[in-house]
């Protein structure tokens, strides 16, 4: 039913249940995941205007911590038997979401309800709810 799994993450706890459920999947026949890890080019703005490092070593230290934690994800993900691409992007998170879902032609995204930021989301509206209103294909949202 599912092959390819779209896997965004904050690395929060909420992101870290949705992991235990994408890992469940492949009893399903799933092959695939793309683990995703947005870096909010809104944050790196931000940051970078109120202090004196440049955006170009914000962004480069935070896809290397990005990396770090995403790498026993993946070599887990391989261990159970899937396919792993890993993809870490600088953008508005649910655009990107959204973007990757077309371009990996995944089968189902599958995300924690609530990320790091419950604050912004409780003022912008959440990632989440956003791509389950926008997305082609169906989301598997897990609750905290």
């Amino acid at each position: 039913m599912f092959k390819k799994i779209l896997y965004p993450t904050d690395f929060s706890d909420v992101a870290m249940k949705a992991f235990d459920y994408v890992k469940q999947l492949k009893i399903t026949g799933a092959e695939e995941v793309v683990i995703l890890h947005v870096i909010d080019q809104r944050s790196v703005e931000t940051i970078a205007t109120h202090t004196e490092k440049d955006i170009i070593t914000l962004e480069r230290n935070w896809e290397e911590s990005a990396r770090e934690k995403i790498a026993p994800l993946a070599e887990e993900l391989e261990t159970i038997g899937y396919r792993v691409k890993i993809r870490i992007e600088e953008e508005v998170p649910f655009r990107d979401i959204l973007k990757v879902e077309d371009k990996e032609d995944v089968s189902v995204i599958v995300m924690g309800s609530h990320g790091k930021s419950n604050v912004a989301e409780m003022l912008l509206g959440s990632v989440s709810e956003k791509i389950v209103r926008k997305a082609k294909k169906p989301v598997l949202i897990i609750k905290r």
